[in-house]
């Protein structure tokens, strides 16, 4: 491993994005304590960054350019540190690159610096949190002090755990289409990727073409080489075609029939064979993948079961942004817990709805009425393009939109946040919306 200190100290780094995740905070923190000379800069103002500012007061070597971007700060650097959900065609990007100034990004630029630790990458439009967290889970029981969690994690960011990481250690990483952009740039890739699927998201990132994010999400094994592992799921195999790496398809019926399992539904069995296929490959016993199978219970904010209301089970599934991931919870929760339906069955009050992604929202147009008994409308501008097709009663806020979906459920019923849509608008992100929806389901009395 090269001297991390040594190699950043005095280095003049442009961070393009700060945000308010904590990403951004935490590389901003570890570069500026390397004695990096940083400039910062996002398009969001002071008074929008200010919890961010205030953690970082502290460091003088830090200069801003916030509420714009400047061409002058992509001409003269050592370097440019992207954040992920930069436009693929920024002007600013191509100002560095014209300037023969290197784009890294902060999960790619730590696998660079930390060669020789090993990199298992989760990327998959669905499932990839889930199978990130349950290989990490997994890989604790197994070496616990060898193991650690990077990439599209909240709050996380990856360059720091230079401080932390020994040869030999292992980084699980869930690597989102954005990220994957910096190891295509780099031309490396996780020695053990996972590529769970690919569905329609971020259409309006991408201008409508599916083909530019598969191309990002391909990334994760294109520069493979024999000895690296390329696991997938069945269906986007066939899209995958012939790779370099050694090629593992695997599917639900994998997991032993004989397991007790909390996760609910078919895409949780597939999450979970992702992960028994990676700890096969990194030689964790199998009495260790069945207990951390065993054990787990799934992620913050994806199908999170929150509590029992007079007989009500409601769930977070708040990340849920896509019309795809609102079918897979439905399915998985509906009360007969397979997506099997029988007469009479609609059991689910559903709120849903939220910001334009440039989606096809037809599949659950024509599911809600299958699965839904009530359906609570949340503002935005994609439920404004549903334009009345979802039959649903329009809430002006995540309060309003709760006290209401009470109004329709009984004992026996579930209450299901799933919005199938981006949270901007209303909320920060996905995750002040599940936030939000926590304060005030744990409130109700």
């Amino acid at each position: 491993m090269r001297n991390y200190k040594e190699f950043f100290n005095g280095k003049k780094i442009t961070m393009l994005g700060l945000g308010l995740l904590g990403r951004g905070l935490n590389d901003a923190k570890f570069l500026a304590e390397c004695g990096a000379i940083l400039t910062v800069t996002d398009l969001k103002t002071k008074e929008q960054l200010e919890p961010t500012l205030k953690k970082l007061a502290k460091y003088k070597n830090i200069k801003y350019v916030l509420g714009e971007h400047r061409l002058e700060d992509f001409r003269n650097c050592d370097f440019v540190l992207k954040a992920a959900g930069v436009p693929l065609d920024s002007i600013y990007i191509n100002e560095a690159k014209k300037n023969k100034i290197p784009v890294e990004m902060d999960e790619s630029l730590f696998a660079k610096c930390a060669p020789n630790v090993k990199v298992v990458g989760v990327t998959g439009t669905r499932g990839k949190t889930t199978t990130t967290y349950l290989i990490y889970e997994i890989c604790k029981l197994a070496f616990p002090k060898k193991v650690y969690l990077g990439g599209n994690i909240k709050g996380l960011a990856t360059l720091p755990l230079l401080k932390k990481v020994k040869d030999g250690d292992v980084v699980v990483m869930e690597l989102s289409s954005w990220q994957l952009q910096g190891w295509g740039e780099a031309k490396i890739c996780p020695s053990i990727s996972v590529f769970t699927n690919l569905m329609d998201d971020h259409l309006n990132y991408y201008k409508g073409s599916v083909k530019k994010y598969f191309e990002d999400k391909a990334k994760i094994y294109l520069n493979h080489n024999k000895s690296d592992y390329l696991i997938c799921g069945e269906k986007i195999s066939k899209q995958i075609g012939k790779v370099k790496s050694q090629k593992i398809i695997v599917k639900k019926n994998d997991v032993p029939k004989s397991w007790k399992i909390k996760v609910k539904g078919d895409h949780n069995l597939e999450n979970i064979s992702y992960a028994i296929k990676v700890a096969q490959i990194l030689n964790v016993p199998e009495k260790l993948i069945k207990r951390a199978v065993k054990n787990f219970s799934g992620v913050e904010g994806r199908q999170e079961f929150l509590r029992e209301y007079k007989g009500v089970k409601i769930y977070n599934d708040t990340t849920a942004t896509t019309p795809d991931a609102t079918i897979v919870a439905l399915k998985a929760l509906s009360p007969d817990q397979g997506g099997t339906l029988v007469q009479n069955s609609k059991r689910i009050v559903l709120i849903m709805g939220g910001a334009d992604k440039n989606l096809d929202m037809s599949g659950l147009i024509k599911e809600v009425p299958k699965y839904c008994k009530k359906v609570i409308l949340l503002a935005g501008t994609g439920t404004e393009k549903l334009g009345g097709k979802v039959d649903g009663i329009l809430a002006k806020s995540l309060k309003e939109g709760l006290l209401e979906a009470l109004k329709w459920v009984k004992k026996g019923d579930v209450l299901l946040l799933s919005p199938g849509f981006a949270s901007f608008g209303m909320f920060k992100n996905e995750f002040d919306r599940g936030e939000q929806f926590v304060k005030l389901v744990k409130a109700l009395k």
